[in-house]
């Protein structure tokens, strides 16, 4: 099993180098050259940021994040994320991470991505009787995904190719994302 793991991450990051450097020579061949005086015209940011409020329940999330536009194809990023959620009473979590993104434009609209990413996941649960169990645990994530993209909007979907339902903090390994960069 961790042999497959290896192998099929060994394929993942090759896939990676090929594209990015497909991409940039495609793009090097059929585009004029920009200026690249000021480093700071090729970065975009963009992020999330979540509040919830209920009866005893409480959930913050915080996730900056930046890109830098190689060209008008390929794009690299990085991002970090903080997240705490509580139900009095029952738990709390923090969730703590980063991850590095890679974006691929090959035609108007359409916007592939290759994303890892990696949190430290720190629960604690409260039962009954006062007993007190803690779970803290490392969440690696690879995701392809695909979506739909108008001007700095991407809306698609994205999946975990290291998904672990035993290990987790998503519910699925297919989620929909609103990508927004400005």
């Amino acid at each position: 099993m961790k042999t497959n793991i290896v192998s099929n991450l060994r394929f993942q990051i090759m896939l990676i180098v090929f594209l990015l450097n497909y991409y940039t020579t495609f793009a090097q061949e059929t585009t004029p050259t920009k200026s690249s005086s000021n480093l700071w015209q090729k970065v975009q940011f963009g992020g999330g940021l979540g509040l919830g409020f209920g009866n005893g329940f409480t959930d913050i999330t915080v996730a900056p994040s930046a890109i830098y536009n190689f060209n008008d194809y390929v794009s690299l990023g990085t991002g970090l994320q903080f997240s705490y959620i509580s139900q009095k009473d029952f738990y709390n979590s923090t969730i703590v991470g980063a991850s590095i993104i890679g974006l691929f434009n090959p035609i108007e609209g359409i916007q592939l991505s290759l994303e890892v990413e990696e949190m430290n996941v720190n629960t604690t649960f409260q039962s009954v009787g006062n007993t007190t169990l803690k779970d803290n645990f490392w969440n690696t994530g690879l995701f392809i995904g695909a979506g739909y993209r108008a001007e700095n909007v991407t809306i698609g979907a994205r999946y975990n190719l290291l998904y672990d339902k035993e290990k987790t903090v998503y519910g699925s390994a297919l989620m929909p994302f609103v990508r927004v960069y400005f």
